[in-house]
């Protein structure tokens, strides 16, 4: 069996050093919803306030595995108190290979997050609409912009320039 050829080995036109990045498999890691004013909630009259947090993180699994973690809290509010909260930890994992260092984080807290959001999106206005309240319909998020100005943040932080404007 000398004339198969290694798994391993190197292929000529150079297709295995090419970067490669694919989706495993995407899971909810954690649901919470809260309706602790109910059944009174149903009958207040005013609108919440809706106020939406979000988080995102990453973590290597291993060599060339990563999990992307996008964390979403929602809290609905009035003066009466509160309507409901919903929080909602979604995740994928992604294998990574050839994927320059200087590309990895980029990759990880932009354009992931960018994928996962409408899964996540859809998933939360579900559990906002099961617990009898109209669905709940997040705009769209701009990671990339978002992390830009972290990135820049923290290089002008580390360079000790003062950071926003004067």
């Amino acid at each position: 069996m000398a004339d198969q050829a290694d798994s391993n080995a190197t292929v000529g036109n150079g297709a295995d050093n090419l970067p490669q990045i694919g989706l495993i498999t995407q899971y909810v890691k954690d649901l919470s919803f809260e309706n602790p004013n109910a059944p009174g909630v149903y009958q207040w009259q005013t609108q919440p306030n809706i106020d939406v947090q979000f988080n995102i993180g990453s973590d290597r699994v291993a060599d060339d595995l990563h999990e992307v973690q996008l964390k979403i809290e929602v809290k609905a509010t009035t003066d009466a108190g509160t309507a409901f909260a919903v929080e909602l930890l979604y995740a994928a994992l992604f294998g990574m290979r050839n994927v320059p260092d200087d590309q990895v984080n980029p990759f990880l807290l932009a354009e992931a997050p960018r994928l996962l959001f409408p899964f996540a999106r859809r998933i939360l206005a579900d559990a906002v609409r099961d617990g009898g309240f109209p669905p709940l319909l997040l705009d769209p998020i701009d990671f990339g912009g978002l992390y830009e100005q972290q990135a820049q943040a923290a290089l002008a932080q580390s360079a000790g320039a003062p950071i926003g404007n004067a």
